[in-house]
């Protein structure tokens, strides 16, 4: 191999390594890195193929951050709950007395009514459920019980008992956090 050759596979490993083309010839290319003017030049295209070892160190780093919470940001407002329950219970039932088609259909919509106010609250990451029971007062007793697997630290429930002479009605609602 002659001087020339070699030169020309150096170049062309570089070029391969950095990744430019120039439009101008080899002529014209010279001149121009020679005596530094710009005439009658055209534009040079270069890319990076392989970045070398200086070039990763001196890129930015990306800093992860674990956004996933362990808990609620906002605890569920039990207090206001209850006067909402408290409310819509008297507002409903305070005149009625009770006819059984009639109040499994006043059970229905009071517990829907219930679960807009209490979603019109917008506490974020609670799933609802409203359970309204409705019965009759005619001197006997009932026992009315639930069970819920949850964590303590975060789910909870709200209640209220309605009376008037001829009906009562429960009203709870149970807000798990979702994780």
């Amino acid at each position: 191999m002659m001087m020339s050759d070699i030169a020309k596979d150096r170049m062309t490993h570089s070029v391969r390594k950095r990744g430019s083309v120039s439009s101008l010839s080899g002529r014209e290319f010279r001149q121009k890195e020679l005596h530094g003017y710009t005439k009658n030049s055209r534009s040079t295209v270069c890319y990076t193929d392989e970045p070398s070892q200086g070039d990763e160190a001196s890129r930015l780093t990306v800093q992860m951050e674990n956004t996933y919470q362990l808990g609620p940001t906002q605890h569920f407002p039990v207090a206001i709950v209850n006067q909402i329950l408290k409310d819509v219970l008297t507002n409903y039932l305070q005149e009625e007395q009770y006819e059984p088609e009639h109040c499994r259909q006043m059970a229905k919509t009071i517990s829907e009514v219930i679960k807009t106010q209490v979603k019109d609250l917008m506490i974020p990451r609670y799933k609802l459920i409203v359970i309204v029971h409705i019965g009759q007062r005619k001197n006997q007793s009932i026992l009315i019980g639930s069970r819920c697997l949850w964590d303590p630290k975060s789910d909870t429930f709200s209640s209220s008992v309605f009376r008037n002479s001829s009906l009562f009605a429960l009203a709870s609602v149970y807000a798990v956090y979702f994780e």
